[in-house]
């Protein structure tokens, strides 16, 4: 009797994937120089996304924050030391010994590897952990390429929709998956939590909880995994944050020479755009036009020599000069 029911319900869970999954068109301009970031990566950075699917925009509303997935650089082949290491990333893909290589958790696809270039053109961060050994970055891979095969866990999602919601009525603990403690290795996980979990391996604090006793002694907690969202690499301390703009400002006022638009227009996102105050248009246009008819500093100096008043000595031979022309 169960076998109707089963497949309806695989029917609606495969429907719901697609459209959870579903990405928007790329950004033609992408926000990020890919290739300046990817000669920029370490083994053990993470990475930030600014997705576009469905599933995306969600966790994004969740979270008040752009950034809706994160994942983990782990080199190429050549930069994993531990050889069983190697051969179990063998078994999840087959990729070329000088690629560089991520992994990361995925609705419908779970905990697998991918190379960089899948991400080329999308807006990405760089979160580097201050101060980890190459050795302690090493333990964080081996941790992670150990949850390959694991599924995604979209009840997580879900959860902490609920928990993050301003609302005091609805129910954030109750039957809720944030707060299981069970013991082993998670059969379900997300991007952030397994990252969350692989640095917690090895000590590494993220956004841990701090407590001072009355006599001032500090002690540090680690914070509940699940709670972790990609946005904490970003405003965490114990991260640097690394960025590559598309357009770079590294040269003194550059940002003065940026292709900026002068007529005074505003966007909400790309296509939804408006004008504020139209007469900031005139003004603008007004401007620039004063601007290019400005002359040229060597041209003021030029005219500045020809128009130069006359000192008294010359006006008094002049004078001089024309009594005698008068006498004659």
């Amino acid at each position: 009797m169960l076998w109707p029911f089963n497949k309806v319900r695989d029917f609606v869970w495969d429907k719901a994937v697609k459209w959870l999954t579903y990405e928007g068109d790329n950004p033609k301009i992408p926000l990020s120089d890919f290739d300046k970031l990817r000669y920029e990566l370490r083994p053990g950075d993470v990475l930030l996304v600014e997705g576009r699917s469905n599933v995306s925009n969600i966790i994004k509303a969740v979270t008040q924050s752009i950034w809706s997935h994160s994942f983990l650089y782990i080199g190429r082949l050549h930069d994993i030391d531990d050889p069983d290491t190697r051969k179990r990333i063998g078994k999840y893909c087959s990729c070329e010994p000088d690629e560089q290589l991520i992994i990361e958790s995925l609705l419908g696809l779970g905990t697998i590897i991918h190379p960089l270039e899948k991400y080329r053109g999308e807006h990405l961060r760089i979160c580097r952990p201050k101060g980890l050994t190459r050795g302690d970055a090493q333990s964080v891979i081996n941790y992670a390429i150990y949850q390959l095969g694991t599924d995604y866990n979209v009840r997580y999602v879900m959860d902490l929709a609920r928990f993050m919601f301003p609302y005091w009525w609805i129910p954030k603990r109750w039957v809720s998956t944030l707060f299981e403690h069970n013991a082993g290795r998670p059969t379900k996980t997300v991007c952030s939590v397994m990252m969350a979990e692989a640095f917690a391996s090895v000590q590494f604090p993220i956004r841990p909880v701090l407590h001072q006793d009355e006599n001032g002694n500090l002690k540090m907690y680690r914070r509940n995994s699940r709670l972790i969202t990609p946005s904490d690499f970003d405003v965490s301390p114990y991260f640097d944050v690394i960025k590559y703009p598309i357009l770079d400002l590294d040269d003194l006022a550059v940002y003065r020479k940026l292709p900026w638009d002068r007529t005074g227009v505003h966007c909400n996102d790309i296509g939804d755009c408006f004008v504020i105050d139209k007469s900031n248009i005139e003004l603008i246009t007004t401007g620039e036009a004063e601007a290019d008819m400005t002359m040229p500093e060597e041209e003021q100096t030029e005219t500045a020599e020809v128009t130069e008043p006359k000192s008294t000595d010359d006006e008094a031979v002049e004078d001089t000069h024309k009594l005698k022309q008068q006498n004659h």
